[in-house]
């Protein structure tokens, strides 16, 4: 059973007094005026970070005024609130960087800069660029001294001392294509392919170009001469010979020439400087990708955007490789016991999403590596997605062994959270769905049973270490399904305390000092804000920005009450109403269909994903129509069985929980059956279209925008783990597929689809609206918009869209009935 302690009553409705006097405000609700999109409701603040030293908050944003088409700008304000204010272009070029590493304790921070590696004094704002190259250097980090740095370029990892500048490639990794030769000798000469770089290198080398080739009699007794006359040149050709001799006793490092299809990605040096491991990924063999035409372009000419593939096609796969720094030996990783092949895991992935570490923007890393160095933790995933595991690595062999593993009948998934080591060097923590809930974990690195540390019906979303690594900073939804706060926890377990107050959604952002925390808040009725608070529990929190226009707030927009509908399986159904004051008896009513599956539409936070939607509702109340959304299953945020309970059969339980919304309107709030009316966009989108063609008595009309209607032409990601591949499993495609079940449509039908979808791509409407041409179908309509991608841009398009929206539930709910 869900809570019910933030709801209320199941037969409260939004109270429409001051609603009844909107025509008296300054705010006209029409479609056009609503469907402004951010130049009504504002930007909300992004990319949120800390300076270094704790005393400012840097941040993407937008006042809604300024021009739509342009990117956010970016903005600083002090912790106190004062001096908020436009970076200029030079400012925005030195400020502190959104994602870096730093150094142990914290007072210098690493990061890439237009390709090239910047290193920043946190205290003094003073910044070293490190490498100016023509190459593109990235995912820079910092060795345990602090003095040394390792970054990508070109495909391989280098060393360099931030002391004297030496510079080492620990790696040679080739394409099979490729002569990567030129690579190796540039990077400091010798027959190490690149050991005894720096200064001992290039001495060497230049004695070696002078000294290299056999002349002629005459050449070679002048040489002769030249060595018995000159002591500087004997001194150079003894430097010359001992080197050579120090380089013959080093074994040659061998190249890691990649097969055909192969790549590297992230690369990363264990801590003891042996070894490299690697991240290697080989591409599907046979697939192909799906583009996407662009129609209206610069050039006049449609232009291709590249696609993706489809489910069921070959898998592209990733596994990790340890590469011997010293001998360029390679090995891939052996997973042991578990006898899965590299080519059916998918090595760094974990066992669920999200990161974690540091302020919120920490590095990705494909291997954890204790705080000494001497131990080493990666996740991996098999590739369909049912198994995954935590393995110890001995980079040393490249083999690794399972210290806690989990299995999913359906898929493995949930929210994320984060993982890491505890202080002791012994104890990794990491977060699961084993229990039912998103919850931290800690598991001995010896293995052994996992120790479960958070426990209850809410969900963990997010965990953060404290640099003493005593605390988890925890975001999670304990107290209330519909609420996200900041709570603290010994990292041993036991009591919580909360430390953000106001209710609603909070997206916290800690400071480098941990005494600060920067959050993005947001309730129902109020768009997400930037506040500042102590890291002390429930402390007042001070707002930073005001994002809308001032004549958003000219209208009374509702605190939508939740309410909880009653499933035919006895569940709650988590729900918002909308229900004009003076809603009269046998009224219409629309039911709204969240996309994207799992996600949360039901908070009391402001809804980024929906908010044009929730604008819409308050128009259409004011038109005479009840509306309600639900959480339908599948929704994040109610743990895995609710996640989960879709599986081989999307346009199933979901659709139910629909129909039982749509009965509930009718059973308690007098709504008219015959008048119901459904809409919804990409997942809402096909479910509508399931509704209409399965569900044809209980919806009279139904927008559906930019929908699937065959999961078989959608991604593996998505389709693959829901309904297994086609090919194996067709029968959970065609119960899930809505283009089957087509012939059903009885009440009128409306398709919006962008013309440039990359997502949910437009293929899938052509297919649909061919099916109803054969069917014979009359009672439907197309919209396209054709410079539209999944997720609208333009206000023009929205505004038409619902537009056509509103037209077909007042010609379909209302009309002469």
């Amino acid at each position: 059973m869900l809570r019910s302690s933030a709801c209320l009553a199941v037969g409260s409705v939004v109270s429409l007094g001051l609603l009844a006097a909107a025509g008296e405000t300054k705010f006209a609700l029409t479609i056009d005026n609503i469907m402004r999109g951010p130049d009504l409701v504002g930007y909300e603040p992004a990319q949120i970070h800390w300076s270094g030293d704790n005393s400012k908050i840097y941040f993407q944003w937008k006042k809604a005024a300024d021009a739509i088409a342009s990117p956010l700008d970016s903005y600083v304000v002090n912790r106190d609130g004062t001096g908020l204010r436009k970076l200029s272009d030079e400012e925005v070029r030195v400020a502190p960087p959104v994602v870096a590493d730093t150094n142990e304790d914290r007072t210098l921070s690493l990061f890439s800069q237009d390709g090239d590696i910047v290193v920043l004094n946190n205290a003094t704002g003073q910044r070293r660029q490190v490498t100016k190259t023509s190459d593109a250097e990235t995912n820079p980090r910092f060795l345990a001294d602090g003095h040394r740095i390792t970054f990508q370029r070109g495909g391989n990892l280098f060393l360099q001392s931030l002391d004297n500048g030496d510079l080492e490639q620990l790696t040679d990794i080739r394409t099979s294509a490729a002569d990567a030769a030129p690579v190796a000798a540039a990077a400091g000469g010798g027959r190490g392919g690149g050991r005894g770089g720096g200064r001992g290198g290039a001495v060497a080398g230049s004695a070696a170009a002078a000294d290299a080739a056999k002349g002629t009699d005459a050449q070679e007794y002048l040489k002769k001469e030249q060595r018995e006359t000159f002591e500087v040149v004997r001194d150079r050709l003894k430097v010359k010979e001992e080197a050579d001799a120090k380089q013959k006793k080093l074994p040659v490092r061998k190249p890691f020439t990649l097969p055909a299809r192969q790549s590297v990605g992230q690369l990363q040096l264990s801590p003891d400087g042996q070894y490299v491991l690697a991240t290697v990924t080989e591409a599907a063999n046979g697939t192909k990708n799906s583009n996407v035409p662009n129609w209206i372009t610069d050039s006049t000419f449609p232009e291709d955007i590249p696609g993706r593939g489809r489910v069921g096609d070959s898998i592209a796969h990733r596994h990790l490789a340890v590469i011997n720094v010293l001998t360029g030996e390679v090995k891939s990783v052996d997973h042991g016991e578990t006898g899965t092949p590299a080519a059916q895991t998918e090595d760094g992935a974990g066992c669920v999403g999200g990161g974690g570490g540091g302020g919120g923007f920490g590095l990705a890393q494909a291997v954890y590596f204790s705080p000494d160095g001497s131990k080493a933790v990666f996740g991996a995933r098999s590739q369909d997605n049912k198994s995954c595991w935590y393995f110890a690595l001995d980079p040393a062999t490249a083999k690794a062994r399972v210290i806690t593993s989990e299995k999913d009948a359906a898929w493995i998934g949930g929210p994320g959270g984060g993982q890491g080591w505890l202080a002791d060097n012994k104890t990794f923590y990491f977060t699961s769905e084993r229990d039912g809930f998103n919850h931290l974990y800690e598991v001995q690195y010896e293995g052994g049973e996992a120790k479960q540390l958070t426990s209850g019906k809410f969900e963990v979303d997010r965990v953060v270490l404290s640099r003493d690594k005593s605390t988890f900073f925890l975001t999670t939804s304990e107290g209330s399904f519909y609420e996200h706060h900041l709570w603290s926890m010994k990292v041993t377990g036991g009591e919580r305390t909360r430390i953000t107050k106001l209710p609603g959604n909070h997206m916290p952002q800690l400071s480098p000092d941990e005494r600060w925390v920067a959050d993005l808040y947001s309730y129902v009725n109020k768009p997400p804000e930037l506040y500042v608070q102590p890291n002390q529990a429930m402390a007042v929190a001070a707002k930073l920005t005001t994002s809308p226009a001032a004549e958003f707030n000219d209208y009374p927009w509702s605190d939508t009450p939740i309410v909880e509908i009653p499933a035919r399986d006895g569940m709650k159904l988590p729900g918002h109403l909308y229900k004009p004051a003076n809603f009269k008896k046998g009224g219409p009513a629309v039911v709204f269909v969240h996309g994207s599956g799992y996600l949360q539409d039901i908070t009391k936070g402001w809804s980024s994903s929906y908010y044009h939607e929730y604008l819409f509702h308050h128009f259409l109340m004011e038109r005479g129509y009840a509306v309600v959304e639900v959480d339908y299953r599948a929704s994040k945020g109610y743990g895995r069985d609710w996640r989960t309970a879709i599986y081989r059969h999307m346009g199933g339980k979901d659709l139910d929980d629909e129909v039982d919304a749509a009965k509930w309107l009718v059973a308690t709030q007098g709504v008219d059956a015959k008048r119901i009316g459904i809409y919804g966009g990409s997942y809402g989108g096909f479910i509508t279209l399931m509704a209409m063609f399965t569900q044809p008595d209980v919806f009279a009309a139904g927008a559906a925008l930019r929908p699937v209607s065959d999961w078989a032409y959608y991604n593996q990601q998505y389709s693959g783990n829901i309904l297994n591949q086609p090919q194996a499993d067709a029968e959970a495609y065609k119960q899930s597929s809505p283009i089957y079940f087509a012939a059903g449509l009885k009440g009128h039908l409306l398709i919006c689809h962008g013309m440039v979808d990359t997502n949910v791509q437009f293929v899938d409407t052509v297919r649909l609206v061919q099916k109803l041409i054969e069917l014979r179908k009359e009672n439907w309509d197309l919209a396209v918009y054709p410079v539209e991608d999944h997720g609208f841009r333009e206000a023009s398009s929205w505004a038409d869209e619902y537009k056509r929206i509103f037209k077909l539930f007042e010609e379909n709910l209302k009309g002469n009935r």
